[in-house]
């Protein structure tokens, strides 16, 4: 990487251990701090879009979204302005945390920005047997796991492939999760948004909102939370679409295709040159082959959650009401 253009460096590039798919540096030099991602170019799950996610960011800073700075673009590297903050934990955020998230994603599906087409996606994979077999023949700790779970990740793609998307598509961040978000004097900022895109609005709320509602489990989702999401989504001027299952099938399609991922890089059984190390992949394949079933089979209840934290609200009838502004 020719980092020369960010200054004159104060001390080595220094690894931030973490992230689930890239491999993150920090940078310290006469012109400031730097985050540099090294991104994982050799086994991506799709290409990265690297010049139309810089557009998006740079639009994104520019109307006050609160985020690092986006310095460059390649296709192997990402530098972006250092930015403190606390790292969210894995665990139900503040009602006001939730809301002004909320309002960001409002803000965000309002930025007028061109995207090119994007190709049709394929359907999930169906070689989960053949993957269950794999495992077992090269003594994976998890192989025993997944092969009882053989027929519910087919029953999953299957969902995956047929649930009906209500719609809008609007181009969005995608991934908003307490792994990509920091909290500064208890505000948020939105981090990595390689994964932006076109995306259904209802799989961008469902996601956003359940992700922030819980803790690392399902046993502990607080609908307040939830619906403070869509209550500050509204309060920013967006409108929420259709109740259903739609909701859920884009965090369980992008979790489903996360493990399988995961399984591929563990069966290769060697430290790749990028991406995660290979520890973090047997533990993203623990975490998924334990989780989706049990995300998958607590749907009715998701779907309960969403009729029963409150009625639909509009704007303007006292529920869309709370914390307002939402730069950091």
């Amino acid at each position: 990487m020719d980092l020369s253009r960010l200054g004159a460096p104060l001390g080595p590039i220094v690894r931030v251990r973490g992230g689930f798919a890239n491999r993150m540096y920090r940078l310290d030099t006469d012109q400031g701090s730097f985050a540099v991602k090294e991104l994982n170019v050799l086994d991506r799950r799709w290409d990265y879009r690297a010049e139309d996610v810089f557009r998006f960011e740079r639009a994104a800073f520019a109307a006050g979204i609160p985020m690092p700075e986006p310095i460059s673009a390649s296709r192997g590297t990402l530098v972006h302005r250092w930015v403190e903050g606390e790292k969210v934990p894995e665990a139900p955020v503040p009602v006001a945390y939730a809301f002004e998230i909320g309002e960001i994603l409002a803000r965000i599906h309002a930025l007028d920005v061109a995207w090119t087409d994007v190709p049709i996606e394929g359907p999930a994979s169906r070689d989960w047997p053949d993957l269950a077999e794999r495992a077992a023949a090269t003594a994976q700790p998890w192989a025993g796991e997944l092969a009882s779970q053989v027929e519910t990740f087919l029953a999953i793609a299957r969902f995956v492939d047929t649930c009906e998307r209500p719609g809008p598509v609007v181009l969005t961040h995608g991934d908003i999760q307490p792994w990509n978000l920091l909290a500064r004097e208890g505000r948020p900022v939105v981090l990595d948004w390689e994964l932006s895109g076109m995306l259904d609005l209802s799989g961008e709320l469902g996601s956003t909102a359940l992700s922030l509602a819980k803790g690392p489990g399902f046993d502990d989702i607080r609908p307040a939370v939830f619906r403070s999401v869509l209550d500050g989504y509204i309060a920013g001027g967006g409108a929420l679409p259709p109740w259903g299952p739609s909701w859920f099938v884009f965090m369980i399609g992008g979790w489903l295709g996360h493990t399988r991922w995961n399984i591929l890089r563990c069966l290769a059984g060697v430290e790749a040159g990028a991406g995660p190390d290979l520890a973090l992949s047997h533990e993203s394949v623990r975490d998924g082959v334990r989780g989706l079933p049990v995300l998958f089979g607590r749907l009715p209840e998701l779907q309960e959650l969403l009729t029963t934290t409150a009625a639909e609200p509009r704007p303007g009838d006292g529920r869309g009401t709370g914390p307002s502004g939402s730069t950091a």
